[in-house]
């Protein structure tokens, strides 16, 4: 039978297998037609593995009904960031064509322990370091909302990916806010798990202490199920704790009882007037269904972006370091000796923004700068930690605009490190804090979606899910993006 998968949910998709009115072979080639049709224009997909997905497929099809799991067969689609046995893993970077790992990430063998399919890997900002995906050294990847703006990044390959159709859910990565802000900008719904909850083990990493794999789906439904799929605790990954009770599926309808606390410094003039207004209207959604919003100062938070800039380039310069041209991934062939092909294979290797923030890491670390800046980085986030647990002693959660801005226009930013940078202003300081958060679509400014942002204390994402969910259905938006119009 035909399938229409354009605004599917995952969920819709296990109701249909399980119904027995398609088959996981028919599903997979109904997103495999979609990312024909479309992809060329969104360009989400840096690798389409067609006959691993279709293979995947049969298996699941040739199965009794009785002895599948329960999301078995259902496609998804993965950030380039993570592991795949078999299957080539780049980063979006150049340093890495050509590399396939001889095993899975923990999350990736999670999932085909479960039964899902692995339609491609999704594009990305090189090595997640980016606000707009513009630093693939492959592709730029474009909003399905206006095909001229930015998905916004790292994980814009994911997000697009999910508000194209392209693939019912996908898994992106977080460090300052690379699931949460694309997840504004193309008007789905992204979820940053508390720091430990899922493990990182075949994440490649780019800052240690802040990076967490977690769900972008079409709604919070879908992000629970596959919070829980990918959650738990890890003996190859040391900082994994798992989560404390399952995400569940959430069905509050109301927040009768929920304190908000409303981030000032995150909602007057860091915000564009068009995301304040659509901020506005989320906060009267939260209050018409029961949930109680007063402002809340969090003073440290306006350091965020400076100390995250600090202590994640520290972190990815010592990071990066493995990507020597010796054991995997890009040689150059132009060195006479050892020290000659370190130089040239990361020079040849390495896009801009990447060698920018390995410059700025390497200097903060160095003899005579330590103590002035990454040391008062990390007294910094100290700070905002304890801002953080002052509110939640009078507050159920935080919350604030995703993102300052919608997306902006592709090449706007570009050459303005700083303004890039400033687009992670409300969410870098709930990594920072290693907290989790989630962006739902809240409405739209000038026709482009405009997130709200969630924020609990540790391993509350059951709660988080539950009061994000309540609002979702208050709200009731319109979420299929008219991709014929605006991309032709």
């Amino acid at each position: 039978m035909a399938i229409n998968v354009q605004g599917l949910t995952a969920h819709a998709c296990r109701d249909l297998l399980a119904s027995r009115e398609v088959s996981s072979t028919e599903l997979t080639q109904a997103y495999l037609d979609r990312i024909d049709e479309v992809d060329g224009r969104i360009q989400a997909y840096l690798l389409v593995d067609r006959e691993g997905a279709l293979e995947a497929a049969a298996a699941v099809d040739a199965k009794a009904p009785d002895q599948r799991k329960p999301w078995e067969g259902v496609p998804i689609a993965l950030k380039d960031v993570l592991c795949t046995k078999g299957l080539e893993t780049t980063c979006a970077s150049r340093i890495l064509k050509g590399y396939v790992p001889p095993y899975d990430a923990t999350v990736v063998a999670k999932l085909r322990q479960a039964g899902l399919v692995f339609l491609g890997k999704l594009n990305m900002d090189e090595f997640a370091m980016g606000s707009s995906t513009e630093n693939s050294a492959y592709q730029v990847t474009r909003n399905p909302w206006d095909c001229d703006r930015v998905p916004g990044g790292s994980s814009g390959g994911s997000a697009a990916c999910v508000a194209a159709s392209e693939a019912p859910w996908a898994l992106g990565t977080d460090t300052g806010g690379s699931i949460r802000q694309p997840a504004s900008f193309c008007g789905v719904t992204g979820l940053k798990p508390t720091y430990g909850a899922v493990s990182r083990y075949g994440l490649i990493a780019f800052a240690s202490s802040l990076d967490q794999i977690g769900p972008l789906t079409r709604n919070t439904k879908d992000a629970a199920a596959l919070l829980d799929l990918i959650a738990g605790r890890d003996p190859l990954d040391s900082t994994s704790t798992g989560l404390n009770e399952p995400a569940g599926i959430p069905t509050r309808g109301d927040l009768e009882g929920l304190r908000f606390g409303v981030v000032s410094e995150l909602t007057g003039e860091a915000c564009d007037p068009g995301v304040r207004e659509v901020f506005q209207s989320a906060v009267d959604a939260i209050e018409s269904v029961g949930g109680v919003c007063e402002p809340v100062s969090l003073p440290s938070v306006e350091r965020g972006v400076a100390a995250y800039y600090l202590i994640a380039p520290s972190e990815a310069s010592s990071n990066l370091a493995r990507f020597d041209g010796v054991r995997y991934g890009h040689r150059s062939k132009h060195a006479e000796d050892l020290y000659e092909m370190y130089i040239h294979t990361r020079s040849e290797g390495f896009g801009a923004e990447v060698k920018r923030r390995i410059m700025i890491g390497t200097y903060a670390l160095s003899a005579g700068y330590y103590d002035a800046y990454y040391a008062q980085a990390q007294r910094t986030r100290t700070l905002i930690i304890k801002d953080f647990e002052e509110v939640f002693r009078r507050f159920d959660y935080v919350i604030s605009p995703t993102a300052p801005s919608v997306a902006f226009k592709i090449g706007e930013k570009v050459s303005d490190p700083l303004a890039m940078y400033l687009n992670d202003l409300c969410t870098i300081p709930v990594s920072l804090a290693a907290l989790p958060g989630i962006s739902i679509p809240a409405g739209f400014s000038a026709g482009m979606p405009v997130g709200l942002q969630i924020v609990g204390p540790h391993f509350s994402e059951h709660g988080i899910l539950n009061a994000a969910h309540a609002v979702e259905q208050r709200l009731a938006l319109d979420l299929v993006p008219p991709l014929e119009e605006v991309c032709g």
